[in-house]
Protein backbone atom coordinates (compact mmCIF):
# COMPACT_ATOMS: atom_id res chain seq x y z
CA UNK A 1 0.00 0.00 0.00
CA UNK A 2 1.63 3.39 -0.70
CA UNK A 3 1.79 6.40 1.14
CA UNK A 4 -1.37 8.32 -0.16
CA UNK A 5 -3.54 5.39 0.54
CA UNK A 6 -2.13 4.31 4.17
CA UNK A 7 -3.02 7.79 4.74
CA UNK A 8 -6.35 8.02 3.76
CA UNK A 9 -6.85 4.83 5.69
CA UNK A 10 -5.56 6.30 8.80
CA UNK A 11 -8.01 9.76 8.05
CA UNK A 12 -10.95 6.87 7.62
CA UNK A 13 -10.37 5.20 10.50
CA UNK A 14 -10.14 8.35 12.60
CA UNK A 15 -13.23 9.63 11.05
CA UNK A 16 -15.44 6.43 11.93
CA UNK A 17 -13.93 6.11 15.27
CA UNK A 18 -14.61 9.47 16.40
CA UNK A 19 -17.97 9.47 14.91
CA UNK A 20 -19.33 6.30 16.85
CA UNK A 21 -17.85 7.53 19.92
CA UNK A 22 -19.22 11.13 19.25
CA UNK A 23 -22.73 8.65 19.13
CA UNK A 24 -21.70 6.51 22.39
CA UNK A 25 -21.17 9.91 24.23
CA UNK A 26 -24.77 11.14 23.27
CA UNK A 27 -26.27 8.08 24.19
CA UNK A 28 -24.87 7.36 27.14
CA UNK A 29 -27.52 8.17 29.80
CA UNK A 30 -30.63 5.76 27.46
CA UNK A 31 -31.56 2.80 28.83
CA UNK A 32 -29.44 0.10 28.61
CA UNK A 33 -30.35 -3.49 27.30
CA UNK A 34 -27.90 -6.04 28.58
CA UNK A 35 -26.75 -9.58 28.03
CA UNK A 36 -23.81 -11.85 28.85
CA UNK A 37 -22.08 -13.73 26.98
CA UNK A 38 -19.60 -16.99 28.23
CA UNK A 39 -19.80 -16.06 32.02
CA UNK A 40 -21.67 -13.70 34.14
CA UNK A 41 -19.63 -10.93 34.10
CA UNK A 42 -18.70 -10.96 29.88
CA UNK A 43 -21.40 -8.36 29.63
CA UNK A 44 -22.50 -7.36 25.91
CA UNK A 45 -25.18 -4.49 25.16
CA UNK A 46 -26.89 -3.25 21.98
CA UNK A 47 -24.72 0.09 22.23
CA UNK A 48 -21.54 -2.71 21.82
CA UNK A 49 -23.40 -4.39 18.63
CA UNK A 50 -24.46 -1.20 16.99
CA UNK A 51 -20.91 0.77 16.98
CA UNK A 52 -18.96 -2.63 15.29
CA UNK A 53 -22.41 -2.76 13.07
CA UNK A 54 -22.05 0.72 11.88
CA UNK A 55 -18.24 0.22 11.99
CA UNK A 56 -17.90 -3.11 9.72
CA UNK A 57 -20.84 -1.35 7.10
CA UNK A 58 -18.31 1.91 6.56
CA UNK A 59 -15.50 -0.36 5.98
CA UNK A 60 -17.59 -3.33 3.81
CA UNK A 61 -18.51 -0.02 1.74
CA UNK A 62 -15.59 1.68 1.47
CA UNK A 63 -13.40 -0.89 1.42
CA UNK A 64 -14.93 -4.39 0.30
CA UNK A 65 -11.45 -6.31 -0.38
CA UNK A 66 -10.41 -5.51 2.95
CA UNK A 67 -11.21 -7.88 6.34
CA UNK A 68 -13.10 -7.60 9.60
CA UNK A 69 -12.11 -9.60 13.13
CA UNK A 70 -14.16 -8.23 15.48
CA UNK A 71 -16.02 -9.04 19.12
CA UNK A 72 -19.72 -8.80 18.30
CA UNK A 73 -20.00 -11.10 15.18
CA UNK A 74 -20.06 -8.34 12.26
CA UNK A 75 -16.96 -9.57 11.20
CA UNK A 76 -15.41 -12.36 9.22
CA UNK A 77 -14.19 -15.95 9.42
CA UNK A 78 -10.46 -15.27 9.18
CA UNK A 79 -7.96 -17.98 9.25
CA UNK A 80 -5.06 -15.53 8.77
CA UNK A 81 -3.63 -11.83 8.30
CA UNK A 82 -3.44 -12.04 4.70
CA UNK A 83 -4.40 -8.56 2.77
CA UNK A 84 -5.66 -5.98 5.12
CA UNK A 85 -7.32 -6.73 8.25
CA UNK A 86 -9.25 -4.40 10.77
CA UNK A 87 -9.31 -5.88 14.33
CA UNK A 88 -12.12 -3.92 16.03
CA UNK A 89 -13.23 -4.09 19.98
CA UNK A 90 -16.34 -1.47 19.43
CA UNK A 91 -16.88 -1.11 23.27
CA UNK A 92 -13.33 -2.58 25.24
CA UNK A 93 -14.74 -2.23 28.75
CA UNK A 94 -17.92 -2.57 28.49
CA UNK A 95 -18.37 -3.41 32.37
CA UNK A 96 -16.92 -0.15 33.07
CA UNK A 97 -19.20 1.27 30.49
CA UNK A 98 -22.66 -0.62 32.00
CA UNK A 99 -21.70 0.39 36.05
CA UNK A 100 -19.40 3.73 35.43
CA UNK A 101 -20.46 4.92 32.28
CA UNK A 102 -17.03 5.55 31.98
CA UNK A 103 -12.93 4.07 31.87
CA UNK A 104 -14.02 2.62 28.58
CA UNK A 105 -12.64 2.79 24.82
CA UNK A 106 -12.92 2.05 21.19
CA UNK A 107 -10.13 0.25 20.05
CA UNK A 108 -9.14 -0.42 16.05
CA UNK A 109 -6.01 -1.65 14.89
CA UNK A 110 -5.65 -2.32 10.87
CA UNK A 111 -2.49 -5.10 10.44
CA UNK A 112 -1.73 -5.05 6.51
CA UNK A 113 -0.14 -8.62 5.41
CA UNK A 114 0.38 -9.44 9.21
CA UNK A 115 1.75 -6.18 10.18
CA UNK A 116 0.42 -3.59 12.47
CA UNK A 117 0.35 -0.34 10.47
CA UNK A 118 -2.85 1.68 12.12
CA UNK A 119 -4.34 2.06 15.73
CA UNK A 120 -6.50 4.03 17.34
CA UNK A 121 -7.76 3.76 20.77
CA UNK A 122 -10.15 6.40 22.06
CA UNK A 123 -11.26 6.83 25.87
CA UNK A 124 -14.73 8.21 24.97
CA UNK A 125 -16.13 9.91 27.82
CA UNK A 126 -12.04 11.60 28.13
CA UNK A 127 -12.45 12.77 24.52
CA UNK A 128 -8.90 11.09 24.61
CA UNK A 129 -7.60 9.57 20.70
CA UNK A 130 -4.36 7.65 21.03
CA UNK A 131 -2.65 6.62 17.82
CA UNK A 132 -0.21 5.92 15.53
CA UNK A 133 0.50 4.90 12.14
CA UNK A 134 3.78 2.41 12.17
CA UNK A 135 6.94 4.73 11.97
CA UNK A 136 5.42 8.09 12.21
CA UNK A 137 5.03 8.29 16.31
CA UNK A 138 2.46 7.48 18.78
CA UNK A 139 0.02 10.62 19.69
CA UNK A 140 -2.10 11.41 22.33
CA UNK A 141 -4.44 14.22 21.30
CA UNK A 142 -2.16 15.39 18.77
CA UNK A 143 0.52 15.62 21.04
CA UNK A 144 4.00 13.20 20.36
CA UNK A 145 4.13 10.23 22.86
CA UNK A 146 8.11 10.27 23.56
CA UNK A 147 9.97 6.89 23.59
CA UNK A 148 9.91 4.98 27.05
CA UNK A 149 12.40 5.65 29.36
CA UNK A 150 14.43 3.04 31.42
CA UNK A 151 12.56 2.09 35.05
CA UNK A 152 13.49 0.47 37.87
CA UNK A 153 11.11 -2.49 39.25
CA UNK A 154 10.82 -0.32 42.36
CA UNK A 155 9.21 2.52 40.84
CA UNK A 156 7.21 0.77 38.64
CA UNK A 157 3.20 0.90 38.52
CA UNK A 158 2.28 -2.42 37.42
CA UNK A 159 -1.42 -2.78 35.82
CA UNK A 160 -2.86 -6.29 37.29
CA UNK A 161 -5.98 -7.56 38.70
CA UNK A 162 -6.03 -9.79 41.56
CA UNK A 163 -6.47 -12.57 39.95
CA UNK A 164 -2.68 -12.95 39.82
CA UNK A 165 -2.13 -12.80 43.77
CA UNK A 166 -5.04 -15.27 44.43
CA UNK A 167 -4.36 -19.06 44.87
CA UNK A 168 -5.59 -20.60 41.14
CA UNK A 169 -4.39 -23.31 38.89
CA UNK A 170 -2.80 -20.65 36.47
CA UNK A 171 0.09 -18.94 37.59
CA UNK A 172 2.45 -18.87 40.70
CA UNK A 173 0.34 -16.41 42.99
CA UNK A 174 3.73 -16.91 44.97
CA UNK A 175 5.98 -15.25 42.92
CA UNK A 176 3.41 -12.73 41.91
CA UNK A 177 2.65 -11.51 45.44
CA UNK A 178 6.63 -11.39 45.69
CA UNK A 179 6.27 -9.08 42.45
CA UNK A 180 3.62 -6.81 43.98
CA UNK A 181 5.60 -6.03 47.41
CA UNK A 182 8.42 -4.98 45.06
CA UNK A 183 6.82 -2.70 42.51
CA UNK A 184 5.89 0.74 44.34
CA UNK A 185 2.03 -0.16 43.48
CA UNK A 186 -0.62 -1.76 40.94
CA UNK A 187 -3.70 -0.65 39.17
CA UNK A 188 -6.54 -1.91 37.25
CA UNK A 189 -8.68 -0.34 34.72
CA UNK A 190 -11.18 -2.70 33.72
CA UNK A 191 -10.03 -1.62 29.84
CA UNK A 192 -7.36 -3.33 28.02
CA UNK A 193 -6.66 -0.90 25.43
CA UNK A 194 -6.62 1.77 28.27
CA UNK A 195 -4.28 -0.47 29.94
CA UNK A 196 -1.88 -0.40 26.57
CA UNK A 197 -2.79 3.41 26.37
CA UNK A 198 -1.40 3.83 29.35
CA UNK A 199 2.05 2.04 29.05
CA UNK A 200 2.42 3.85 25.99
CA UNK A 201 2.10 7.13 27.46
CA UNK A 202 4.29 6.12 30.14
CA UNK A 203 1.96 6.28 33.05
CA UNK A 204 1.44 2.91 33.84
CA UNK A 205 5.12 0.56 33.04
CA UNK A 206 3.39 -3.14 32.23
CA UNK A 207 0.38 -4.25 31.92
CA UNK A 208 -0.09 -8.35 32.71
CA UNK A 209 -3.61 -10.01 31.74
CA UNK A 210 -4.12 -13.14 31.80
CA UNK A 211 -6.82 -14.20 28.59
CA UNK A 212 -7.21 -11.62 25.85
CA UNK A 213 -8.33 -11.74 22.38
CA UNK A 214 -7.14 -10.15 19.34
CA UNK A 215 -9.78 -7.19 19.29
CA UNK A 216 -8.66 -6.30 22.93
CA UNK A 217 -4.73 -6.04 22.14
CA UNK A 218 -4.77 -5.14 18.75
CA UNK A 219 -4.39 -1.47 18.91
CA UNK A 220 -2.19 -1.29 21.98
CA UNK A 221 -0.25 -3.58 20.26
CA UNK A 222 0.72 -1.13 17.54
CA UNK A 223 1.04 1.71 19.73
CA UNK A 224 2.92 0.70 22.59
CA UNK A 225 5.64 -1.07 19.89
CA UNK A 226 5.87 2.86 18.34
CA UNK A 227 7.45 4.13 21.72
CA UNK A 228 9.72 0.92 21.99
CA UNK A 229 7.89 -0.84 24.09
CA UNK A 230 7.64 -4.90 24.35
CA UNK A 231 4.26 -7.46 24.11
CA UNK A 232 4.36 -11.02 24.25
CA UNK A 233 2.59 -13.59 26.00
CA UNK A 234 2.67 -13.57 29.80
CA UNK A 235 5.69 -16.06 29.41
CA UNK A 236 7.70 -14.37 26.75
CA UNK A 237 6.15 -15.55 23.80
CA UNK A 238 5.26 -14.48 20.27
CA UNK A 239 1.69 -13.13 20.29
CA UNK A 240 -0.95 -14.94 18.23
CA UNK A 241 -2.68 -12.05 16.73
CA UNK A 242 -5.96 -14.82 16.06
CA UNK A 243 -6.49 -16.07 19.45
CA UNK A 244 -6.87 -15.67 22.38
CA UNK A 245 -3.92 -15.58 25.05
CA UNK A 246 -1.95 -14.12 28.29
CA UNK A 247 -0.46 -10.87 27.71
CA UNK A 248 2.44 -8.91 28.89
CA UNK A 249 2.95 -5.29 27.51
CA UNK A 250 5.96 -3.27 28.87
CA UNK A 251 8.46 -0.86 29.34
CA UNK A 252 11.36 -2.92 27.89
CA UNK A 253 13.48 -1.97 30.98
CA UNK A 254 11.62 -4.02 32.81
CA UNK A 255 10.34 -6.82 30.38
CA UNK A 256 13.07 -9.37 31.04
CA UNK A 257 13.10 -9.64 34.73
CA UNK A 258 9.25 -9.37 35.47
CA UNK A 259 9.61 -12.79 32.80
CA UNK A 260 12.46 -14.76 34.29
CA UNK A 261 11.67 -14.00 38.11
CA UNK A 262 7.94 -13.76 38.50
CA UNK A 263 5.53 -15.23 35.83
CA UNK A 264 5.29 -18.87 36.19
CA UNK A 265 2.84 -20.13 34.59
CA UNK A 266 1.51 -23.85 35.29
Amino acid sequence: MDETNRQQLYDHAKKWVLEAGYHIKDRIDDPLSIDTKENPNDLVTEMDRHTEKVIAEKIATTYPDHKLLSEEGFGHDISDLAGVVWIVDPIDGTMNFVHQKRNFAISVGIFIDGVGEIGLIYNVMEDTLYNVQRGKGAFKNGEKLPNLEDRKLEEAIIGLNNFWTSENRKVDEKKMQKLVRKVRGTRSYGSAALEFAFVAEGIVDAYLTMNLAPWDIAAGVILVNEVGGITTTADGKELDMLNKSTVLTCNPSLYHQIVNEYVDLK
